[in-house]
């Protein structure tokens, strides 16, 4: 079990896969969403939450303030646990919120979607290939609102992703075995 940090659904416990996915820590979390409160890039904001697992991340955003959260998980026993997990999310915020659960791959989800995103998680599978990661990152650039934040979560061992054109690197953090990359759309 893994639960939602802060917001209007705060301290809700959330369901995670048995097995494939790797949840986001508690500590993570709340220091990632520290920053984007900082930034000011959660309150209305158009979320993408690719390779959603628990749907944690794109979950904890619409909780405090988001505007709405695609969450993409190609596994169906994960996608079914993100769908409850939504459900729950949901009915503790209320309206004013929209979360939307697709269960496709990223790179499908991508080709077809309308966006645009204002802030998008990517957690792949610590075994993506990094070839893999570079192609999903080229087909998010063109669904990104106008100085989006994109965070790349990955293992420590993983080297810094290759951003594509559109993309600028702005930050990058370590806690423990987790890596996390940010960037942002270039002018």
């Amino acid at each position: 079990m893994t639960r939602i940090i802060a917001g209007r659904a705060g301290s809700l416990m959330l369901d995670v896969p048995d097995a494939g996915t790797r949840p986001t820590s508690d500590r993570v979390r709340e220091s990632l969403f520290g920053a984007l409160e900082s930034a000011d890039a959660l309150r209305g904001a158009a979320v993408l939450d690719l390779y959603a697992g628990s749907g944690a991340l794109g979950l904890e955003a619409v909780s405090r303030g988001a505007a709405s959260a695609d969450l993409v998980e190609k596994s169906p026993r994960a996608a079914t646990i993100v769908q409850r997990n939504a459900g729950r999310v949901t009915k503790a915020v209320g309206t004013g919120s929209t979360i939307r659960v697709h269960r496709a791959s990223a790179d499908a989800f991508l080709r077809s979607a309308r966006g645009p995103f204002d802030l998008v998680f990517l957690d792949p599978p610590y075994d993506l290939g990094e070839t893999e990661l570079s192609s999903t990152l080229a087909l998010l650039v063109p669904v990104l609102a106008t100085g989006a934040h994109v965070v790349i979560e990955r293992a420590t061992r993983s080297p810094e992703p290759s951003l594509p054109h559109g993309l600028v690197a702005t930050r990058s953090k370590r806690y423990g075995d987790t890596a996390m990359w940010w960037a942002t759309t270039a002018d």
